[in-house]
Parts: structure tokens; sequence; C-alpha cells
């Protein structure tokens, strides 16, 4: 069976002209690390950079599945404004965000990250709580760079194992070395 990555992080587009373009290359040199290691791809069906991600894996050859908060591709266009192109296969929940995470977050073997704002935090204390595979992609700012801080500042022991790295196909390889060994 395939290896599930998900892809957790900011789906704002409004980031400054040069940091948005930095950002934009290491989300598409994600996605098509992901394509190249035969994984799948899995994101909150969003914008911005998880989308990124997910259409250039997409484009390399992988399968990229969006989880969505909606109940059906009208509220997920209309209510959530988000895209169905690129994507090839949309799970609609009718959960909202935060159960939207929650499925997508357990439907990942490796949860990454890159950048992210209060929604990817709420994603990446469930993937620390489940004990997942997790990767930060470093210096990309939010969430992605602020993980080392705040697992020292709020304590928990879990299974889950936490890598960092600048380089998207070296972090994704970190993680999946990390999986168990699948049959």
């Amino acid at each position: 069976m395939r290896v599930k990555v998900g892809v957790m992080g900011s789906a704002d587009d409004t980031l400054p002209e040069g940091v948005l373009e930095s950002l934009r290359e290491k989300a598409e040199e994600l996605g098509r690390a992901v394509a190249a290691r035969g994984a799948s791809v899995l994101t909150g069906a969003t914008t911005g950079l998880p989308h990124l991600v997910g259409r250039a894996a997409r484009e390399g050859g992988a399968l990229h599945v969006g989880v969505s908060p909606a109940s059906d591709e009208r509220e997920h266009r209309e209510r959530f404004g988000y895209p169905v192109e690129g994507t090839d296969l949309i799970i609609y929940t009718g959960f909202g965000l935060k159960g939207r995470n929650v499925v997508l977050v357990r439907s990942s073997d490796v949860v990454l990250f890159v950048r992210g704002s209060v929604g990817a935090l709420n994603e990446f204390t469930i993937a620390h709580d489940e004990g997942r595979v997790i990767g930060c992609l470093a210096g990309t700012g939010g969430v992605a760079d602020e993980v080392p801080r705040l697992l020292q500042t709020f304590k928990k022991r879990t299974r889950s194992r936490i890598f960092h790295d600048e380089d998207p196909a070296r972090l994704l390889d970190l993680c999946l070395a990390a999986l168990p060994p699948q049959d």
C-alpha cells in the first residue's frame, strides 16, 4: 500500500511577494519529492501552500486526495472558497474545520508542515497526540518553525517522531525512514 503523506500549512496566499515565491518553490519541490517516492498526498482540500504541494505531486504522478470540511462540493466552493482543481479525489466530511483536521491527520502516515498558523497548530497537536511521524519544513515560518519551542514549553511524551529540515526532499526522506516497515 502507498504511504500517505499529509501536508498541512498556510492556506493563506496573502504573504509578501518575495516570501510567497520562496515558499511556493519549496512547496512545489516537496510535492515533486512525494511523487518521486511513489507516495500519495493528502491535504485539507484547501488553498495556499498545501494546495501547491498537492498540485505539484499530482503533476508528478502522485494521487492527491483532499479532505474537505464541507458536506458537498457546493459548500466546499461557496462557503469555504476552496478549489476542486488539482485534486484527484475529495472526501467531503461535513465535520467543519476541526473535525476535518482529525480525519486528515488520522488518515496520514506522515504529517508534514509548511509554515502554518492556528489551523496547522491544531493539526500539529492532533498529530503529536496520535504519535505520528511529523516533519517540519524549517525556514518556512509559522508552526513549522515554532514546533521546537512549543514542545519545550508544553512537554508531553508521545510516540511521535519529529524531524526538521530546510530541504523538502531530505525532510521527506527522514520521515519515510522513520515509518515502521510495511507488509
